[in-house]
């Protein structure tokens, strides 16, 4: 594994876009996950949003996120499939083939699976002329949908090429997910792979996964929870997955640092991750941690 594999999530860092691309490119990262936010909350606009990302010479990971779009009927479909089109045209502008989709956390959708499942053909569908893939991920407080195992049926179900799932190491420890589930998956289905950690042991609510998913995330090796990461690369790795790592490490503490301090903690997470790949063995039963 080397860095051309690992890319970092514009919101871990804090600032303007075209400062975030720049740090990210001087920290010798190639790619970049870029959110909704970086393209419509532009001072200048969209079109100044595109070009930054354009000469930054990133690609990009993916773009994100789709939320709460299966399960959906009447008017309250027709207009996420609405928001669905408009989030495929700017995927598509970034030069990005793919868009990430979450589990939907909706009261007002339903569980009846043959509808989540056809409510994904319509959405990867939509996406074809684009050349564009679906990656769906299982939020861990999502509705019907909170393990990877759950998506990955939903996918198969759907039975559409350009459907797959991304796998995020959070919503895997904070709901203790079974690895054994990795055996099941096709690796060529699974579009992306998005890594952190956190600095607590227990999650004993879907509030408290919620608050600690969208604030107190750390890089892969900053955290309690280093063996079940470790073992979770390793295994992935081992299926068979070639794609990209994105670092989705939501943190308010790291919004508050300088963005070479950040990137350069996001370097050491990929000789982290890279260095429980090449051992292949597990790492120490006590919890290492980056140094600060």
């Amino acid at each position: 594994m080397n860095l051309e594999r690992f890319g970092m999530d514009t919101t871990t860092l804090a600032g303007p876009l075209e400062a975030k691309l720049r740090a990210v490119k001087a920290a010798g990262f190639t790619q970049i996950m870029l959110n909704s936010s970086d393209i419509v909350g532009h001072p200048e606009g969209e079109e100044a949003a595109l070009a930054a990302v354009r000469a930054s010479g990133l690609r990009a990971t993916g773009f994100q996120v789709l939320r709460d779009f299966e399960g959906l009927s009447g008017h309250l479909h027709a207009y996420k499939v609405d928001v669905a089109k408009a989030m495929l045209q700017m995927c598509n502008a970034l030069g990005s083939n793919i868009l990430l989709a979450c589990s939907s956390t909706s009261a007002h959708a339903s569980g009846e699976r043959e509808l989540l499942a056809r409510d994904l053909q319509k959405l990867a569908t939509l996406a074809v002329p684009l050349n564009i893939r679906i990656a769906f991920e299982a939020l861990s407080w999502g509705r019907y949908v909170s393990e990877f195992t759950q998506a990955w049926e939903l996918v198969q179900e759907a039975d559409r090429a350009n459907l797959g799932v991304c796998l995020d190491s959070y919503h895997i420890i904070a709901t203790r997910t079974e690895l054994d589930g990795l055996q099941e998956l096709d690796p060529h289905k699974v579009f992306l792979v998005q890594l952190s950690d956190f600095l607590w042991q227990e999650l004993r609510s879907p509030e408290d996964r919620i608050d600690t998913a969208r604030h107190y995330r750390v890089f892969p090796g900053e955290g309690v929870h280093s063996t079940e990461l470790g073992e979770l690369v390793r295994q992935i790795d081992e299926m068979g997955y070639r794609g990209d790592y994105s670092f989705e490490v939501f943190n308010d503490d790291y919004r508050n640092l300088p963005l070479p301090m950040v990137c350069e903690r996001a370097k050491r997470s990929v000789k982290w991750v890279s260095d429980l790949v090449s051992r292949r063995s597990l790492p120490p039963r006590r919890t290492g941690t980056l140094r600060t």
